[in-house]
């Protein structure tokens, strides 16, 4: 058996409460971090609360290496959950279901995943299934020609409503030929021309003990567990050398620009407005949560009072730093009648503007700040929720520092330094902005905003023919 080099122990005092006194004190609760020796990395992480056990695979590999073939990546994750080369789907499927037992995957940008639950008497039995599914999935010929026919359809009809596929606009619009730009479920032309073979490498290039991480979290003790980890997943080996570092691109916002996506039936518009964001590892990634809680982060936020509370212009509207492994996004988004485009708009940018032209006082920023401590602690509570935070961890080199401090940055954030990260972090002017919506209506209207690029919501894919 293949040795299992040690790295650290992280100690952790538990989730301690969010609120008064004990809100100082949260910290992630103890986990393990181990090696093995053909490059998997291992993390555990004992919770004895209840019988139950979470096992997660983590793959850093998503839509940024779908290069030429858009959706790649995202047909292979789920193509996992099609059986492994010993058990066919049903089998897999019975074995799970019979046991109440839940089995899911995911890709997205950057990484791919499966996650399982189980009771911890299940875990002989479930184990070695997910650890089969992982490294030698069957890939069923018949099985991936539903799976990608299902896939194809979605696509078809994901445009309809317009809020499904604006932020694939708006990514496709900001990172241009970058990587981040990629579709994370592709286009209907480009996963219509997958084949098995396709999957197949693609599984082979990036499903490797040296790009992955194994998680578990529940009822065990991390010594056996280790012992099934090892013997499960140790004879894993790469084939080929690493996958090279890539940079995936960069936001162009050197002008104000404006992407009208026409769909000539809208009877809304959906928007998109911001710029540049920040990496899920950002040193400022805590503090710009309480400041994007005030402008659009939660129900009595900024945007949502005076787009949805005061005007009545939208049922909602929020903003957002989604974070990506080397850069990410800001935006600010919404949708309105399309009578109401124009005073939507304006009162979208008038509302941000605030962040410069009124700052945010100590009030605000305390109501914002206890709001945020008590939001946090729960999205940790299960074992497949902190899992889940483990695996991203691993994905994006996000250190456990970040989260046992987030309490002291919370509270440490003043006026001041709200102020500062404000000018840092929130784009001001060359505002870039993505509208889905009935174009000869609202044409003059955006062209108020930007050098306006035309689309047409029917076209296949999310960017300009031309490009």
């Amino acid at each position: 058996m293949k040795t299992l080099l040690h790295i650290s122990l992280l100690a952790g005092a538990g989730l301690a409460a969010a609120t008064g006194a004990g809100a100082a004190e949260f910290r992630l609760p103890a986990f393990e971090t181990a090696r093995l020796s053909n490059g998997l990395t291992v993390y555990l992480m004992e919770r004895h609360e209840v019988p139950l056990i979470s096992v997660r695979a983590v793959v850093k590999a998503g839509a940024v290496n779908d290069a030429a073939q858009p959706g790649l990546s995202n047909l292979t994750g789920d193509a996992l959950l099609l059986g492994s080369a010993a058990h066919p789907k049903a089998a897999i499927d019975q074995a799970f279901d019979f046991r109440g037992a839940r089995l899911a995957g995911a890709a997205g940008s950057e990484q791919s995943t499966l996650q399982a639950n189980f009771a911890k008497a299940d875990a002989a039995a479930l184990l070695p299934l997910f650890a089969e599914m992982v490294q030698q999935p069957g890939f069923d010929a018949a099985e991936l020609a539903k799976l990608r026919e299902r896939k194809v359809n979605g696509l078809k009809q994901a445009k309809e409503s317009p809020r499904n596929v604006v932020g694939n606009y708006y990514r496709s619009m900001l990172f241009g030929a970058g990587a981040y730009a990629n579709p994370p479920g592709g286009t209907v032309a480009s996963v219509a021309a997958l084949q098995q073979a396709d999957v197949k490498s693609f599984h082979q290039r990036y499903y490797r003990p040296d790009n992955a991480a194994i998680v578990v979290v529940g009822d065990f003790q991390a010594a056996e567990m280790r012992r099934q980890i090892e013997s499960l997943f140790g004879a894993w080996q790469a084939v080929g050398g690493p996958p090279p570092a890539q940079d995936n691109g960069k936001v162009k916002a050197d002008q104000a620009r404006v992407w009208l996506v026409n769909k000539p039936d809208a009877i809304e518009t959906t928007f998109l407005i911001g710029g540049a964001g920040i990496a899920r590892n950002d040193p400022d990634y805590v503090p710009l949560q309480v400041l994007n809680t005030i402008l659009g982060g939660r129900f009595t936020s900024w945007l949502n009072d005076e787009l949805r509370v005061n005007s009545g212009l939208t049922y909602g509207a929020r903003s957002e730093f989604a974070t990506l492994g080397q850069s990410g996004t800001f935006a600010i988004s919404s949708f309105t009648a399309l009578p109401k485009t124009e005073a939507a708009l304006a009162l979208a940018h008038q509302t941000y503007q605030r962040l410069w032209t009124r700052g945010i006082d100590q009030a605000t920023l305390d109501s914002a700040k206890a709001y945020v401590k008590g939001q946090f602690p729960p999205r940790f509570e299960t074992g497949e929720q902190l899992a889940g935070l483990l695996g991203d961890m691993y994905a994006f080199q996000v250190g456990r520092e970040q989260i046992d401090n987030f309490m002291r940055d919370v509270d440490s954030l003043t006026p001041a330094k709200a102020k500062q990260l404000v000018e840092r972090h929130f784009p001001r002017d060359k505002l870039q902005t993505v509208l889905v919506g009935k174009a000869e209506a609202i044409r003059a209207i955006a062209a108020k905003y930007g050098e306006v690029t035309e689309l047409e919501i029917s076209a296949d894919g999310f960017a300009p023919a031309a490009r």
